[in-house]
Formats: structure tokens, sequence, C-alpha cells
């Protein structure tokens, strides 16, 4: 429109030449509106090349945004990063780095633009994630970049912090051959990308966090009856014809006792030296659960009969080994029901409930004793 509107006053300005050629001001007038029309072209161009600039920026980040939502784990998180990204900013290369919770370095994922680029992992040092810092999250970034540039042999690079409220927890670093200026729009689709990775792996491991708690006694630390009967039955579903399961219920004796005389604290407090102890006695693969109250559970993965009543017997002595003096209690035994399968059809209830029927029997013996189903 406003490019039609200068194309108007030029026709009339040559118009008003044709009608007075020795009109000075008639030039001037055509000279000026040729000018502002080129003008308006420019400027009606520009503001084009914009528009579609930053309709591309935003279909770049709507997809990424899309990613992260749908992404459950961090693992999804970084592959849905390094998907787009390169394809958004014109980066050869994006690299993810990331702390691994429980882990004492960062993860850094590699990933090029092209499908045929090749993919690499490598673990740079946790110091450099810097948390706690007063240097700020950019400073703690610069360290990752130039952690990764020397890990991959990455040049001209571009890094965004992965910051969250607990600190910094990564980064993003994007690496191209050429030296030219990274865009304004890069960067804009950089921040924007990390900003949004940040919340969506807060999220993953605060799910994370809530699942633990959810399957984990709050008390002793081990797995929760809940979380047993469920894998429990994941294992019913996945077992094999030659996998052998067996059960140890394990029930400290006169506990009741501990509770009125010394108080609940003092109670918890043994309770916790226990699930130590049971955590301690079995093998890599068994599964120990608090079962509730005073009551444990062990899962024993593939043993033979002599082989469960060996861990039940050793748990039966650990627990009577404790030294609760600091506590108050002297020392405490318990029972043990032991119940290993002999069909492999047999279903895992069956089996807890000999068990159980097992300890009752270790229980009216006399007690601090270990009986087979």
């Amino acid at each position: 429109m406003l490019t039609s509107s200068f194309a108007l006053l030029g026709l009339a300005g040559l118009a008003a030449i044709a009608a007075n050629p020795g009109q000075s001001i008639s030039v001037v007038v055509l000279a000026s509106a040729i000018t502002a029309g080129v003008a308006a072209v420019i400027y009606q161009r520009s503001a084009a090349a914009l528009e579609a600039g930053r309709r591309t920026e935003a279909e770049i980040l709507a997809r990424i945004l899309q990613g992260l939502s749908r992404s459950a784990s961090a693992e999804g998180i970084v592959q849905a990063l390094l998907a787009e990204l390169g394809r958004g900013t014109g980066a050869d290369h994006t690299v993810v780095v990331r702390r691994r919770i429980g882990e004492r370095s960062l993860e850094a994922s590699l990933a090029g633009a092209r499908p045929e680029d090749p993919s690499a992992t490598i673990q740079l040092p946790i110091a450099d994630l810097a948390i706690g810092t007063d240097d700020g999250p950019g400073s703690a970034g610069q360290r990752i970049e130039a952690q990764v540039r020397t890990g991959f042999g990455l040049s001209h690079t571009l890094t965004a912090p992965l910051g969250t409220a607990r600190g910094v927890i990564g980064a993003i670093v994007l690496a191209r051959r050429t030296d030219e200026p990274w865009s304004a729009g890069s960067r804009r689709i950089l921040q924007a990308a990390a900003l949004e990775a940040a919340a969506a792996l807060e999220r993953v491991e605060s799910h994370r966090d809530a699942e633990a708690r959810a399957s984990t006694d709050v008390l002793t630390g081990l797995p929760n009856r809940r979380y047993f009967d469920e894998f429990c039955g994941l294992l019913a579903e996945r077992r094999r014809a030659d996998d052998a399961v067996g059960i140890l219920m394990v029930d400290l004796d006169h506990f009741k006792r501990v509770n009125d005389r010394f108080g609940h604290d003092v109670g918890d407090a043994v309770l916790r030296a226990v699930a130590r102890v049971i955590a301690g006695a079995v093998r890599d693969d068994d599964v120990p659960a608090r079962y509730g109250g005073e009551e444990f559970v062990v899962l024993l993965r593939n043993p033979s009969a002599r082989v469960a009543l060996e861990i039940a017997e050793r748990i039966r002595v650990a627990i009577a080994g404790l030294d609760l003096r600091a506590l108050g209690p002297g020392p405490i035994s318990a029972s043990v029901g032991a119940a290993v399968q002999v069909d492999a059809e047999q279903p895992i209830a069956d089996l807890l409930a000999d068990a159980d029927r097992a300890l009752y029997r270790a229980k009216r013996a006399g007690r601090d004793r270990v009986v087979a189903a």
C-alpha cells in the first residue's frame, strides 16, 4: 500500500514535469518521491524478512517445546534438543551437557546436524558445574563450554547454561565449522531452548523423586511393601521357566517391648539399624523390603534351598549381633521363615504365604531361629 502511494506520487511528479518542463520544483518533488519510494520498498522487504525470521524462530521453538513436553525422561529431553537445535540455529554440532543425579561427573552428548553425522557421549569433570559458586551461571556455562571444546575438538561455539532453582545443572553448546558471527535469531533460540530444557529436566527429576518417595520406606530407606508387591508382579510376568524364587520373612522378636520401654524414637532407630544389616546380608540381586511394622521381607533370586537358609541364618546372626547399647536396648533377636519355589508355576503370592507360615512356626518354637517351609 505504501509503495503504491509513492508510485502514484512519482507519476504525479512526472506529469507535473511534462506540463511545466521549466520548473525545478517538479524535479525536486520527483526525486524526493523516488527516494522515498525506494526507502519504502527496502523497509517493507526488511520488515517481511524480519517477520519471516520471527515466524521461523517460533516454529523451531514450537517443535522443541513439543519434543520436551513429550519426554518423560532426562534422556528423552536431551534427544529432543539434539534433534532440533542444529537444524534451527545453523549449528553443525549440538552438545547437551547435564549432571546425572547422584553421579560425580557431567554427561556431554553430541549430535551433528546431518543424519549421517556420528554421535558421541563423554564424561566431564563435575567441578566445572560449580553449583553454589558466586560467579553466576554464565561463568559455569563458560567452563563447561571450554571442556566441551576440548573434549570434542569443537570451535566457534555458542553456549547457554541450564539454570534451575537448585543451581546450574548443565549447558547447551552449539558449534559450527565457520567463524561467522552467530545470528541474533540463533542466540534467541538457544536461550529460549535452554530455559525450557532446564525446566523440563527439573520436572522430570521432581517426578522421579516423587516416584522414589512413593516406593521407599521413609523410616528405613528400604523399598516399601507397595514396591515389593509391584516388583513381584513384574517378576511373575517376565520370569523364565528355569528361574527360581525364594522368600524370607523376618520378624523382630518382642519388638513391642522396645517401644514400650524406650519409646518410639528408639524403636525407629532400632528398625533403621536392622534394615542396614539386612541390606548388607543379602546378595546384589536380592530385594529386601520393609513389609510393615517390625516385619521385613527378602525376595531371593535363583536360590537353592541351601542358599536360602544360609542367607536367612546370616540375617538372623547379624541382627543378634547388633550393638544397641548406645540406644538403650540390649541385644535383640529375629525369627525367619524361608520358602523356596519348588514348582516354576507356583505363584509368588503362595510362596509368601509359605514363608509366613514358616515364620510363625519359628515363633512358636521359641523365636530367634530360622525355619524352612
